[in-house]
């Protein structure tokens, strides 16, 4: 063997004192040319350092836990007196490529609004693949959304700086791209524990088939699953958030069951983890008691042919967040009905003008809004949300209302902005305008930020009264159902019929009370009955 080759960390951006986390090579191991040598994290990913030589491992010169910075040695390899050619020749090889470097275009994330540390579900792209302009480089998932991110120049993707499950914000750098020239191999390249070599699409608009949707099934209950069975000494995924999180409730990651992109951990893993740990144990004295039972699993094929279809993304997400909003806040929903009759001939007429003078179509919901709009005004702890703290309530003075959508890929609600200035044929064409493109799937993040109270109406579908569930950090929502005819006594007449209105108002009760809800109802029913009220 030939003298000790020393391999020191390499550049990893602008990241100094990185965490180690795991150790792949012992002294005397064999080790050769890109065999991963230690496991890094940091607060954005976790990397593998590969090995650039092969050879015989002579020493190791860091340990687990331990903190590293470029330029750091790592390990001493004793190569093969056969390769010391070869790497004289390589290193010639590297000289004259230095001697053409290719021009390298960064490209970083766009401003998608106001989100931050957004998480990538799925990368499109690998070292040494083709992309034009607008191909897409990732996917990110927030709570509310989806949206691919389209790459601005074209040529040949030379290192990709990003993987999945990772978290970014505008202005972080996703990949570099080779404008002319030859790009690195990707055993050169610093990547991800979870990142893929993924074939770009040939066409912007050619169906993707997504990995995740392939290998993972609907989100499971909160409650925990048997562990996943691990080979031994398998690192479990999990970013570098979700293991310091870990570490501070002492939680084994080996034991948790990941249900997040390609089986990677999440903080609500290890939070339900935990909690079944603290339950099973009878931490605190109350045993099993203090959490519900798991669901028992079915073999539903023991009693006929059964068919599985994947939940979508968009389904997947909402029932997340509605399971943790209906768990974590208190509702309570009040049900009336309001008198619409004088109202509902007033938009009749207000629809054939409109249309007639080819404007939109004035539905009832443009109505409602506005006066929903009216009677937050009137009763503003509706407009509200919870301080972090829960010790106070933040009075919004803006007015932003969430509408629901019912799209091909599941229930959206947009957010409709400043909808005190807008009027009621200005709403109709707002809502017309939404649901063309949520249906389309062409909503982006920033069209769900900063709503304030949400309607979902089912009066086109049918039903009588129902419970929605409240939007968090919003404290109240209200269901429309379909309006019908009712016969009530009348002066002129033994009966009249009038056209009612269901009304379902769910309300966070830590910061409303009934009798402040069955005054919202009221005042809103009062102005849904006499139409003249919204005009003033």
């Amino acid at each position: 063997m030939s003298n000790a080759t020393e391999v020191l960390v390499p550049d990893i951006g602008d990241f100094a004192d990185v965490d180690v986390i795991e150790l792949h090579v012992s002294v005397g191991n064999r080790i050769n040319i890109d065999d991963p040598i230690i496991t890094i994290e940091s607060d954005k990913a976790t990397m593998d350092i590969p090995c650039p030589v092969s050879g015989t491992v002579a020493s190791i010169h860091i340990a687990v836990e331990e903190r590293v910075s470029e330029g750091d040695l790592i390990i001493k390899v004793a190569e093969d007196q056969e390769k010391d050619s070869e790497k004289s020749a390589q290193q010639d090889s590297d000289s004259d490529a230095t001697s053409s470097t290719p021009e390298n275009v960064q490209v970083r994330l766009p401003d998608i609004g106001d989100f931050q540390n957004v998480e990538i579900i799925e990368l499109h792209v690998a070292v040494g693949s083709e992309i034009s302009v607008d191909d897409s480089i990732i996917t990110l998932e927030s709570d509310k959304s989806t949206m691919d991110v389209p790459c601005t120049v074209s040529g040949q993707v030379a290192s990709v700086l990003v993987g999945v499950g990772d978290r970014v914000s505008e202005g972080d750098l996703l990949i570099e791209v080779a404008t002319t020239g030859e790009v690195p191999t990707p055993s050169a390249q610093l990547m991800d524990e979870d990142t893929e070599p993924i074939e770009v699409p040939a066409t912007k608009t050619a169906p993707k088939t997504s990995s995740r949707s392939q290998s993972v099934g609907p989100v499971p209950p909160p409650t925990l699953p048997p562990p996943v069975e691990r080979s031994k000494g398998a690192i479990p995924h999990a970013s570098p958030s979700v293991r310091r999180f870990a570490r501070s409730l002492g939680a084994d990651l080996s034991q948790v069951r990941g249900t997040g992109p390609k089986g990677r951990i999440t903080r609500t893993d290890v939070e339900h983890h935990v909690k079944n740990q603290m339950t099973s144990t009878g931490i605190g004295g109350r045993g099993a008691i203090s959490g519900p039972p798991p669901i028992s699993q079915v073999d539903f094929t023991k009693f006929g042919e059964t068919k599985r279809l994947e939940l979508s993304k968009i389904k997947r997400i909402t029932g997340d967040r509605l399971h943790r909003a209906w768990l974590d806040i208190p509702h309570v929903t009040h049900h009336d009905e309001a008198d619409i009759t004088e109202l509902e001939n007033f938009r009749q007429e207000a629809n054939a003008e409109s249309t007639n003078s080819g404007g939109p179509k004035i539905t009832m919901l443009a109505f409602i809004t506005k006066a929903v709009v009216r009677t937050l005004d009137e009763f503003p702890t509706f407009n509200a949300s919870l301080s972090a703290d829960a010790q106070a309530l933040i009075l919004k003075q803006y007015c932003n209302i969430g509408v629901a959508v019912d799209t091909p890929n599941g229930l959206v609600v947009p957010v409709i902005r400043d909808v005190r200035s807008l009027s009621v044929s200005d709403l109709a064409m707002v809502f017309t305008e939404t649901s063309e493109r949520g249906r389309a799937g062409k909503l982006t993040p920033t069209d769900f930020e900063g709503g304030c109270f949400t309607i979902s109406s089912l009066g086109g579908i049918g039903g009588r009264f129902f419970t929605p569930i409240i939007n968090p950090p919003e404290v109240a929502i209200l269901g429309v159902s379909r309006h019908h005819q009712v016969l009530v006594p009348s002066d002129c007449c033994d009966h009249e019929s009038r056209l009612m209105l269901p009304l379902s108002l769910s309300y966070d009760h830590r910061v409303i009370d009934g009798a402040e809800a069955a005054r919202f109802v009221a005042f809103l029913g009062s102005l849904l009955s006499q139409p003249l009220k919204l005009l003033l």
